[in-house]
């Protein structure tokens, strides 16, 4: 075995590569930029090489500098990760010329599979059902037009080299054809250098459901059954399960023989992942082969008990597969939730910064239900604009899909993170989803089930009397640290979403012999029973159990009460006496302030430009400033005609949300 592996690649799955390789005694050197110097990875590996500045471009991806690396600490082996070059043919095969051994499958296999066109025939050749389309070469817009007819709208265009959600357009007509087809063009031109272009079929309404395989030097291949990835937001995966909701027995080992198949037919030996689409029927088509570990796979390796990363050591090593696809079963479900830096009040955009403070969910079991969480951060860390905004892959296990997506929920209560903007509420939201909870999703679930955007949810019953049992025993407990109680049992809880005053409730307290609280709800003939209650002023968690069930709330003071988070819904939360109640139900709401002549910044990051000058006349529509954070640009455009009165930032300057660029008269 290794002794000693390099790891080519940063954040979680470093960290993530690191733990298996101290399972299995095998020393690692992590390479690092400037950027991730205090890294967590940089901390847990035997060794660690600065590889040059934090741009992707000036160090993960030069190979020269991680082979120099690997000469210089003696390492056998690189991990490539996910992400940077591990699907790098070019990469792979030189490091098999310098006698290093790559952990991921031959170079031969990812030149066959990483090119969408050339995938797709090897895939017909091998028996895998394809998606109806053109697969040859197209070469003018009238062409692609006339094709499409062919195959009969709607059509999906891809670029070739495309991923990451890039180079990707749907047409519903020859209108759209026409534009769609240069559109993708010039993206896959400009972000993969090939603009080779291809047609399929699109399927309505579909979902994304992915066959994880596992071969070896010697022939064998097996499947690890699938994984459900169809909650996805701008074409990138948020939400992942295993196994599929949709599938049965049947259409289950008919995907995973086709996957295996696949796999034969290009000497598959690695861990890989054939990803196909599927429709409400069960139909499924191939759509391509991602030679490498997937980001995803936790929830394989939790409902199958196998540690990819470890098959994908031992492969490269030479060692034949352990297990046959006999041996393999499903155990169980499981939940991922991408956890990120970014803002799903602001359209998601990317958020960046120091986490302040993260509190992560005890992992391992939890009675009805196991959490894992693979970071690559700390509290303390900065989340840089230079890499994907990922904080961690949260997962839940339950020996139901319902006991996973109640463990997911309670496993998300019980991250704490502040200083960056994150997803926490949207992931909580969608657990509470009665479509989600059913099973019954595609790859449109976001845009159908949240059209307008993602503005938080309306507390449902539960969520009303967590706010206000919560919010009436942070103010005893708060009046007590004090020293100066009330002895009032009779109060008003104001809840408000926004500058309004809210709802108000009436309560009143008393506590048993064992201090449990007991909160009689004024008009509506019960009462609440709040205890095991775990807060003090200064914390950001309430912990309690109200009537029986165990809740995690985010919490923080505020200037007259306190700001309170369960799950998706969010309010201001007052407890005020009966004659202040009454106070406040006269005063004014608060006019929000007038920002119409104002640019903001929508996301912290780098201006790339602010094209317009002072006295400049601008039309609606036009560009006034570039924003850039995280490889994302934001185009920000004038939503009226009017005069430039004053321009506060420039090209290269760092930026916060909500920092005024650009001023009109």
């Amino acid at each position: 075995m290794f002794s000693k592996i390099l790891i080519a690649n940063r954040g979680e799955i470093a960290v993530r590569i690191i733990k298996t390789c101290r399972r299995m005694g095998i020393k690692t050197v992590q390479v690092y930029s400037e950027a991730d110097a205090g890294s967590l990875a940089v901390e847990m590996a035997d060794e660690a090489v600065l590889i040059g500045p934090a741009p992707a471009a000036q160090s993960y991806l030069l190979a020269d500098s991680i082979v120099e690396a690997v000469r210089q600490t003696g390492a056998e082996a690189v991990h490539p990760g996910f992400g940077f070059l591990s699907e790098n043919a070019g990469f792979a095969r030189r490091l098999r010329d310098e006698g290093i051994a790559f952990i991921g499958p031959n170079p031969e296999a990812i030149d066959a599979m990483g090119d969408k066109i050339s995938s797709k025939k090897l895939a017909a050749e091998a028996g895998v059902s394809t998606v109806p389309g053109h697969m040859g070469l197209i070469e003018t817009t009238e062409e692609a037009v006339r094709i499409a007819n062919q195959i009969g709208y709607p059509i999906m265009i891809k670029a070739s080299a495309g991923g990451g959600g890039k180079g990707i357009r749907v047409a519903h007509s020859d209108a759209d054809m026409a534009e769609g087809f240069a559109a993708v063009k010039a993206e896959a031109q400009n972000a993969f250098g090939d603009d080779r272009v291809f047609l399929e079929k699109f399927i309505i309404d579909p979902r994304h459901i992915e066959i994880q395989v596992m071969g070896d030097k010697h022939g064998n291949v097996v499947h690890l059954f699938e994984r459900e990835c169809s909650i996805q937001r701008r074409n990138q995966k948020v939400i992942e399960e295993a196994p599929s909701p949709l599938l049965d027995p049947e259409t289950r080992a008919a995907m995973g023989a086709q996957a295996v198949a696949l796999a034969r037919a290009v000497n598959y030996d690695s861990a890989g992942t054939v990803e196909f689409v599927a429709g409400q029927d069960k139909s499924f088509f191939f759509l391509e082969m991602n030679t490498r570990l997937q980001v995803e796979h936790p929830v394989t390796e939790l409902i199958t008990g196998v540690d990819l990363v470890e098959q994908m050591i031992r492969s490269a090593w030479g060692e034949t597969l352990a297990f046959e696809q006999k041996d393999l079963a499903i155990n169980g479900w499981a939940i991922e939730s991408r956890i990120y830096a970014e803002d799903p009040y602001r359209g998601f955009l990317p958020s960046i910064g120091r986490l302040v403070r993260y509190e992560q969910p005890e992992e391992g079991d939890q009675g009805d239900y196991t959490v894992r969480n693979d970071s690559g951060v700390r509290e303390g860390d900065e989340i840089s604009m230079f890499y994907d905004p990922m904080i961690a892959k949260l997962c839940a296990w339950g020996p139901t899909r319902d006991a996973a997506v109640d463990g997911m929920a309670r496993a998300l209560e019980d991250t704490h993170i502040h200083g960056v903007g994150h997803n926490i509420p949207f992931l909580a939201a969608v657990m509470d989803q009665p479509r989600f909870r059913s099973g019954n999703i595609s790859t449109s679930y976001i845009k159908d089930e949240f059209p307008d955007g993602f503005h938080g949810l309306a507390p449902d019953r539960r969520q009303t009397d967590i706010l206000i049992a919560a919010a009436a025993a942070m103010n005893e407990i708060a009046a007590e640290a004090s020293g100066d109680p009330s002895g009032r049992t009779d109060w008003i809880v104001l809840i408000a979403k926004g500058p309004e005053a809210g709802e108000a409730h009436g309560v009143s307290l008393s506590y048993d012999d064992d201090e449990a609280l007991t909160l009689d709800l004024a008009g509506e003939d019960r009462a609440l029973q709040l205890s095991d209650i775990d807060w003090r002023p200064g914390l950001a968690q309430f912990r309690a159990v109200l009537d029986g069930v165990p809740f995690t709330a985010e919490v923080s003071r505020v200037a007259d009460g306190f700001s309170i988070r369960t799950r998706a819904a969010r309010a201001r939360v007052r407890v005020l006496s009966p004659t202040v109640a009454a106070l406040y139900a006269r005063l004014p709401e608060k006019v929000a302030a007038d920002t119409s002549k104002l640019i903001v910044s929508p996301m912290p990051g780098l201006v790339v430009a602010t094209p317009v000058t002072v006295g400049q006349e601008v039309k609606t529509g036009e560009t006034v400033a570039i924003i850039e954070a995280m490889k994302m640009q934001n185009i920000l455009k004038a939503e009226r005609d009017g005069v430039v009165k004053a321009v506060s930032a420039a090209a290269g300057d760092p930026v916060a949300a909500d920092d005024v660029l650009v001023e009109f008269e």
